[in-house]
This record gives structure tokens, C-alpha cells and sequence, in this order.
């Protein structure tokens, strides 16, 4: 195949050489005609055509040569622009220069005003060669049939690209008909011959008088309620509505066609990005070990990503699910080659494995986000989540004491708050454990709690896209449940920072923002679809699961809030609780898990007061 390539590369070059030639030496005998009036005679009888012969094979091979020094035969012409005609201009300036030289050198010769001439025709020749493909190619995609009628919101600069990317592209069936943008300054003008007709107000007038079909958001750079209110009024339109890809695609000129998305409910749903101080974060990491507990879950997946770009010296990734340890194994391979990487397929529930990791690679930074999650899954079998959560936390805990770790920071959720099921009660008592083992070891301790995570393995927004893909119903548990949600990118940000922020077992709480109420969730995913709630696809109520809230606390009321640096991220107080009589607990906990694992509810009760275990 690249063979193929090559040879059609190089004959195209030939034929770009042979044309050149052809009009090197006609912009030259052209001249000539002009400077003579196109008189014949006068030029056979003045010398000049003849003069000009005896010098056209070499002018010939140095304009090529000129040609070629100004990458007139490596260009894409499809997509020529600025550059490339000032690249034109400055072959013809100096191929003109080049024929005033011989005429000295060689003896022959000619008017003096024959460069000039010969420039400016030259110019014509070849820039009109090099651009009449470019024109006929955007010709070709006007005229193609089958046009989706296209709104664009965003006149700004990824409007521009995505116009641009759109007029140029050969596999784009949009035809941009107008723009809408808030920006007063902009109504009315034009961008690439397209008019800017109103603001966001004008969305659904517009889209009826154009008769749109698809409308295409560029307005990466807009915070999520803004993209939440445009799309709300685009929703009115039953258009299909689309979106760019991340800014920073946007801000290394990196869109596409094909990269131009569906808009999806992850886009309305975040919130304010969390600022973290990445100096202070790169300053904790950089040059350490790090050992990252459930590395290839979708939090841990992410953490390891982060960490990996702040020079860290050492990442070693623990997991007991082979194939996701595998998976972020390969993907850091590949975006960071450099990275000292190590997988270790292990349990945390197996703390002679624990304390053989810990003991090989000596990590100095902890972050333990290995835990089964699931709330209905753990309500049927409380003894394995309490396993896992609780003794595995105590076992990476008591190995990060031990091993002389810097730092530990354990993942925790809003579900310790006040819990009603087994997964959220067990999350308390991680919680209990870091507060008690950062009282008196030299290993800064720390637990982050934040709510759902977006797009993270088991959440409910991949659950409603697989129901709406089937054909409904799409099922909701209670019509007026609500959940805060986050980003993981986000949560894990918040996680690197309790790094840097911890000292002696804080439990860190994030500003959630507003919570979202579930059913307007799967309402909103239907639209987005392309499709109507309650009439193309149904939404089924189906009462609350065992141990589920109708919504979730990020306090408790006994609990405190302190500032931190970060406006964004704050410190819960920590509770009153016996810190001894919470070892001895533990002990009688692990005798009722291995011996009577019906009582473990009735055991974690006695452990996490606040626990209530719901009915049924």
C-alpha cells in the first residue's frame, strides 16, 4: 500500500514540474507579446525571443529548483490558505530575480522590464493552478445533495474552526445556514458568509425560518448551566443537537468532522470545574512512589493517569481484576513510555499480599480506592463488603503505618453519611479508621467524600443509556430521588489534593454543587436521544432498592465544616468516638464475618451508630 502511495506522491510532483515548466517559460514569451504589443515582427526583429531561447533551459531549471525550495510540491492544496500563497509569491518574486541574473551572466539580453511583467504573470499562472482544486473541491461539496440544514451556536473561535472544518470537509453533510450567539456585538455581521442572526432567545425562531435540522454547539469554553439552558432551548426544536469535542482539542486545533459528537447528558450535568493547585500537588508526588489500591477501577484508572504526568519516580497499581489492570497498563504504556510502571494483581483482603507490595516497593504515597460499591449487590452480601471495604482498608492502612508511607488517602462516599445500607455503613468505618490511625502515626491520613461519579463503572447514567438503546423502559426507582454528582476527573483532582492537604485523619468533603433529580435525568437522556418520555420510550417507577435513600448528605449534623485553601474543598469535624473500643470492635466484627456473617448488620450497627438498616 505504501508503495502505491509513494508512486502516485511522486507522479503527482512530476506532473507539478511539467506544468511548472510549461508556465515558466509562457509567463516569460507572454511578457514579451505585452511588451511588444503583440507584435510579431517587432519582437523577431529585436532580438529579445531569440535571446530569451538561449537561456530558457537553464531559467527553466532554476525556477523549478526556486519551486521547489518553497515547498510548492509538498503542499496540500486542498487545503491551501495564507501560507501557501505567500509561498507563491515569494517563488515568483525570486524566479523573476533569477531571470534578470542570467540575462547578465548569460549575455542575453532582454527588456528591463520583463521581470516585472514576467512576475506578475508568473504569479497568476501558478497561484491559479495551486488554488483552482481548492475551488473546485469546495464547489463540489456545496453542490452535494442531501444537505442537513445546520444552526451553529458559537461565533467565537471554535464557531469559526468549526465552520471552516465544515466548509472544507469532503465527508460533512452540513450546510451551516446560520449562527446564533449572545454576544450583541456579533448579531448581524458575518462569519465566512454566514450570518450571526440573533442570540440564544432566537434558537427555536431561527431553526422554524431556516427549516433547521441539526444544530451543532461550539461553545466549549461555556460554564455547564449555560450549556444546560442552550440545549433546553434547543430541545423545543426536535432538532439533533451535536457538540465539539474537550476544549483543550479546541485549543490545539484538533477538530474534525468526525470528532464533532451528539451532545450527551455527561455535558450538562458537571459542574464548575474544582481548581486545584497543580505546583503544590506536582510538588508532593514528583520523584515518589506511588501506590494506587483498585488502579483499574474508574477512579483508580484515573488517579493513575493524573499521577503518571507529575514525574513521579515509581507507579505501582494493585488490583485483583486482571483485565482492568491490564487495560490501564497498556494505555500508560502508550501516553507515557517513560513512566516506571509496575501491576500487581492482588487482593486487599490478603494482607500477607498487602504487606509483600508494601514491603518490596516501599510506597510514599497511598491512595486506597480498592472497595466493592454496589448497594444492592452488598445488601445480599453484607460479610463480603464488609471484608473487603473494612478489612481490606485496615490491612493498606496498617501496611502504610508500617512501611513509613508519607501519605494515605482513602476514597470514601456521601453514602457514610447517616447510612442506610451495608456499602454506605462500611465506608463510615474506613472513615473511623483513618480518623483513629492519623491520631498517632507519622503517616498523614485522609478520606475524601464525594457522591456519584460520572460515567464510572455500574452508575446509572450507562444503565439508562443501555435501557433507552433497547427501547425502554427506562426505570427509575422514585420519581423524586435526587444525587449529586461529579466528574471523575474532578474527584480525583480533590483526591490529589487531600494529599497534599492531609494531616491527621481528615475526612475531606467536596462542594457538590446542586444535586439532580434523577427522573429529570432520564428525561432529559430520552430527548437527547431524539426521542419523546412517555411516548417513545416509557419511564417505570419501581420504589427504592434496599438500602436506598431518596437522597444522599455530604455531613452529618454532628459534623463541622473548616476552610481550606481551596474554596471548593472543605474539612469535616471529626466525630466522637472511642478509638480503642473501635480496634476491639473490629476484632469482634472479623469473628462475626468468618462465623455468623447473618449478625454482620447487627455487628456494624453496634460499630456506626448512625446506621440504620432499611426494611425489606
Amino acid at each position: 500500500m505504501k508503495v502505491i502511495y509513494d508512486k502516485v506522491r511522486w507522479l503527482r510532483i512530476l506532473s507539478l514540474v511539467v506544468v511548472d515548466a510549461v508556465f515558466a517559460n509562457a509567463a516569460v514569451l507572454i511578457s514579451l507579446f505585452i511588451r511588444f504589443e503583440f507584435s510579431v515582427p517587432n519582437l523577431v526583429e529585436a532580438g529579445f525571443a531569440q535571446n530569451y531561447l538561449s537561456i530558457a533551459p537553464v531559467y527553466t531549471l532554476v525556477t523549478v529548483g526556486i519551486f521547489a525550495l518553497f515547498r510548492l510540491y509538498r503542499s496540500l492544496w486542498a487545503y491551501a490558505s495564507i501560507d501557501e500563497l505567500r509561498n507563491i509569491c515569494g517563488a515568483a518574486l525570486f524566479s523573476s530575480v533569477a531571470l534578470w541574473v542570467l540575462r547578465i551572466v548569460l549575455d542575453a539580453p532582454v527588456p528591463r522590464s520583463l521581470p516585472v511583467m514576467n512576475c506578475l504573470i508568473l504569479l497568476v499562472f501558478v497561484g491559479g493552478s495551486r488554488y483552482a482544486y481548492r475551488l473546485m473541491r469546495i464547489f463540489r461539496n456545496r453542490s452535494r445533495e442531501a444537505k442537513k440544514v445546520t444552526m451553529l451556536i458559537g461565533a467565537g473561535a471554535a464557531g469559526s474552526m468549526v465552520l471552516r472544518e465544515l466548509k472544507n470537509s469532503g465527508h460533512s453533510s452540513n450546510k451551516i445556514v446560520c449562527i446564533i450567539d449572545d454576544d450583541v456585538n456579533k448579531q448581524g455581521t458575518y462569519l465566512m458568509g454566514v450570518k450571526v442572526v440573533g442570540g440564544r432567545d432566537q434558537i427555536v425562531e431561527f431553526a422554524a425560518k431556516y427549516e433547521v435540522s441539526d444544530i451543532i454547539l461550539a461553545i466549549p469554553t461555556a460554564p455547564p448551566s449555560e450549556k444546560r439552558a442552550i440545549v433546553a432551548l434547543c430541545q423545543q426544536t426536535n432538532c439533533r443537537i451535536r457538540t465539539l469535542p474537550g476544549i483543550y482539542q479546541i485549543a490545539s486545533g484538533q477538530v474534525s468532522v468526525q470528532q464533532i459528537r451528539d451532545v450527551e447528558v455527561e455535558d450538562l450535568l458537571g459542574r464548575e470545574k474544582v481548581q486545584v493547585d497543580e505546583t503544590e500537588i506536582g510538588g508532593a508526588l514528583a520523584g515518589k512512589t506511588i501506590l494506587i489500591t483498585g488502579g483499574g477501577g474508574s477512579i483508580g484508572s484515573e488517579l493513575c493517569r493524573q499521577v503518571a504526568r507529575h514525574g513521579i519516580r515509581k507507579l505501582v497499581i494493585f488490583d485483583i481484576y486482571e483485565n482492568n489492570a491490564y487495560d490501564i497498563q497498556q494505555e500508560l504504556h502508550r501516553s507515557h513510555p517513560e513512566l516506571d510502571l509496575e501491576v500487581c494483581i492482588g487482593s486487599v483482603r490478603d494482607e500477607a499480599r498487602v504487606n509483600d507490595v508494601f514491603r518490596k516497593y516501599r510506597p510514599q504515597v497511598v491512595c486506597h480506592a480498592a472497595a466493592h460499591k454496589h448497594v444492592p449487590l452488598m445488601e445480599d452480601s453484607p460479610a463480603e463488603a464488609i471484608k473487603n471495604n473494612v478489612f481490606g482498608t485496615y490491612n493498606v492502612a496498617k501496611a502504610a503505618d508500617r512501611y513509613g508511607a508519607e501519605s494515605f488517602t482513602l476514597i470514601s462516599t456521601d453514602k457514610a453519611v447517616n447510612p442506610t445500607n451495608i456499602m454506605g455503613a462500611s465506608k463510615r468505618i474506613c472513615e473511623m479508621i483513618v480518623q483513629t490511625m492519623g491520631k498517632t502515626s507519622k503517616t498523614r491520613f485522609a478520606a475524601v467524600r464525594f457522591g456519584n461519579v460520572l460515567g464510572s463503572n455500574g452508575s446509572v447514567i450507562p444503565l439508562f443509556k443501555k435501557q433507552i438503546q433497547m427501547g425502554g423502559p427506562v426505570t427509575v426507582t422514585h420519581k423524586d430521588i435526587i444525587r449529586y454528582f461529579m466528574t471523575i476527573s474532578e474527584a480525583v483532582s480533590l483526591v490529589l489534593q487531600a494529599c497534599v492537604y492531609a494531616q491527621d485523619g481528615e475526612v475531606f468533603v467536596l462542594d457538590m454543587g446542586e444535586p439532580v433529580r434523577i427522573d429529570d435525568l432520564a428525561r432529559n437522556m430520552i430527548r437527547l436521544s431524539g426521542l419523546e418520555p412517555d411516548v417513545d420510550i416509557k419511564i417505570r417507577y419501581t420504589g427504592l432498592r434496599p438500602g436506598e435513600k431518596l437522597y444522599e448528605e455530604l455531613l452529618m449534623q454532628d459534623e463541622g465544616l473548616d476552610t481550606t485553601p481551596n474554596h471548593l474543598i472543605f474539612v469535616g469535624h471529626f466525630n466522637d468516638f472511642d478509638s480503642e473500643r473501635l480496634m476491639t470492635s473490629l476484632e469482634q466484627l472479623h469473628e462475626v464475618c468468618e462465623q455468623a456473617p447473618e449478625k454482620v448488620k447487627e455487628a456494624v450497627q453496634g460499630i456506626v451508630p448512625t446506621y440504620r438498616p432499611s426494611e425489606g
